[in-house]
């Protein structure tokens, strides 16, 4: 879900129903010139109510290495996380962000360490093979330019659920006392051997952040990427297994698009023939020149866009907060409509 970058066409679709008032820039006119500290992090449970809407003890935000210019100074964000390193196939720590490229921002940057493959994830978790040790020790390393460190591994399998948990144990320790988070798929109930359970993560980590979103993904049908109803499923689930004082709401601030019919496949040469013959290409038509036949011909494709606008987002943020979940995070700066930015702020 995170991992996918793949929105162009969508965002394209968005600016043209943006308003012109939520594309106007938002440049900072004075940065702060002061660091703030990383205080305690409190993992009480506290009720989160606060009256003022879009008011929120703390707002997250993940900005992309080498899309530092989205991330303005004046918006209101308490937590960046910096994606982000990833893991190669040796099971070492790689593309670790440049701290020094947001060095103006002032408040907490949290380095994100992100792996979306099953077979390399539990490569680097079960402890009978020698990377565990090493790469935590690299991420604990790596973590000295940061104000904490989040986990992002979104492939991770029933087996290596206990590895997991432990994993993110020895991880908290070693990067003591700044804070550990987990980012998390979203869930409305109880799952059987699930390595995300979030009552299970609660005692190894300071914040998890639930990627409440990817509702409709690409491979399926089309809809909502974060529906209001779906969303408020999550949340009550969430606030039911992990306390207010660790619990971060995420939301989306891309859209997709899905089209149909979808015309990339492969044939097999039976069903190509069928398809020639519906579209009427002649033998004849088809393009031999560079030694492999080839064909085209058009297609009317029905397009239907699902997409957030700063309304809808602001709209689901709400509904978090009259909830009582007062730390919300937002994937990610430079996809979103910034009149968001207007309507939101830190308690």
């Amino acid at each position: 879900m995170k991992l996918n970058m793949k929105f162009g066409v969508v965002f394209c679709f968005v600016c043209v129903l943006c308003t012109v008032a939520e594309l106007s820039s938002c440049a900072s006119d004075s940065p702060a010139e002061k660091k703030v500290s990383v205080p305690e992090v409190d993992v009480s449970s506290y009720s989160g109510e606060q009256d003022e809407p879009g008011r929120f003890r703390e707002i997250w935000a993940y900005l992309m290495d080498g899309e530092e210019e989205y991330l303005d100074f004046s918006y209101p964000i308490s937590d960046i996380g910096y994606f982000g390193a990833g893991i190669n196939t040796f099971g070492e720590l790689i593309g670790v962000p440049d701290r020094l490229e947001i060095a103006e921002y002032t408040g907490r940057v949290h380095l994100v360490v992100a792996d979306n493959s099953r077979a390399l994830t539990h490569f680097c978790l079960d402890p009978q093979y020698p990377v565990r040790d090493s790469l935590l020790q690299e991420i604990a390393e790596a973590s000295a330019d940061f104000d904490g460190v989040q986990i992002d591994f979104e492939l991770v399998s029933e087996r290596d659920r206990e590895h997991f948990f432990s994993f993110l144990g020895e991880l908290k320790n070693l990067v003591a006392p700044k804070p550990l988070s987990v980012a998390i798929p979203a869930r409305t109930r109880d799952i059987s051997g699930d390595p995300y359970s979030y009552s299970s993560i609660v005692p190894y980590v300071d914040r998890i952040l639930i990627m409440a979103y990817d509702e409709h993904w690409s491979g399926g049908s089309p809809g909502p990427v974060a529906s209001m109803d779906w969303c408020a499923s999550v949340s009550e689930y969430a606030r039911s297994q992990i306390p207010l004082g660790k619990l971060i709401m995420g939301l989306p601030f891309y859209g997709r698009a899905w089209g149909t019919p979808n015309t990339s496949k492969a044939y097999r040469f039976s069903t190509l023939s069928e398809l020639m013959a519906e579209k009427k290409i002649l033998p004849a038509s088809v393009d031999r020149s560079s030694g492999h036949p080839n064909f085209s011909y058009t297609e009317l494709v029905s397009v239907s866009v699902y997409f957030d606008d700063a309304q809808s987002v602001f709209s689901r943020a709400e509904m978090y907060r009259t909830a009582g979940v007062d730390k919300i995070g937002f994937w990610r700066l430079g996809q979103e409509a910034p009149g968001i930015w207007e309507m939101l702020r830190i308690e």
